[in-house]
């Protein structure tokens, strides 16, 4: 589903993010990647994105050539992989039922869309009873959940979690961590990426390990080892 071919990042002057990175992720996997911060982790997640182009080297997303990919068509690209970050990127001005919509508002989705889809993510997430609240009224896990939902409203085959649990304490971590093996028991591939020891160490499903920009481990059920 996922190929990351000889994957190179410099940014000037120069500075060597990812160096001849390679892996596969397969459809429906939960794989996590870990390193130090600087690792090239978060690298990583933009280049799957088309949000930096690689310096060497090619990434495939269902044998599309990402970096190959029109501007024009780049929208429907990531319609198919949402992502997650640690910051939330929520709406401050609409409420949680708001903030999920846009995302389908700015697709042209119609108004009987939004009314079906909306509840629906929000029942996934756990968030109906919060629907009517702003992003100030919510806890922080119940902001990362808002913006899982977002992510998840376009239905995508994949969600790349960018170190989500890492301004939340360890019982919304928790909450966090279940919520994407709900996911990704719907079928959705997962990729997180963290350095959150206890999380990997729980998860026992598949960890590449970045140092200084090269993979040094690729284990399944893997562990933190760093």
């Amino acid at each position: 589903m996922i190929r990351f071919q000889n994957i190179t990042k410099i940014y000037p002057p120069n500075t060597v993010a990812l160096e001849n990175v390679s892996f596969d992720v397969d459809k429906k996997e939960f794989v996590s990647i870990v390193g130090k911060s600087g690792a090239g982790k978060t690298t990583l997640l933009k280049l799957l994105l088309a949000e930096e182009k690689p310096t060497k080297g090619r990434i495939f997303f269902d044998d599309q050539d990402v970096a190959r990919i029109k501007a024009g068509n780049l929208p429907y690209l990531r319609r198919r992989i949402g992502a997650v970050f640690q910051d939330y990127k929520l709406l401050p001005s609409r409420n949680v039922y708001e903030n999920v919509a846009y995302a389908l508002e700015v697709i042209g989705a119609s108004d009987s869309q939004i009314a079906k889809d909306v509840p629906e993510v929000l029942e996934i997430v756990g968030l109906t009873e919060r629907a009517n609240n702003f992003p100030a009224e919510l806890s922080g896990g119940e902001r990362q959940r808002a913006a899982i939902a977002r992510a998840l409203i376009h239905r995508p085959d994949v969600i790349l979690a960018d170190e989500p649990t890492g301004n939340l304490d360890p019982y919304h971590t928790s909450d966090i961590l279940n919520l994407l093996l709900k996911i990704h028991q719907l079928g959705t591939t997962i990729i997180l990426a963290t350095h959150n020891k206890e999380i990997i160490n729980s998860l026992r499903k598949r960890v590449i390990t970045l140092e200084e920009g090269k993979v040094i481990r690729d284990e399944e059920k893997g562990r933190f080892i760093l």
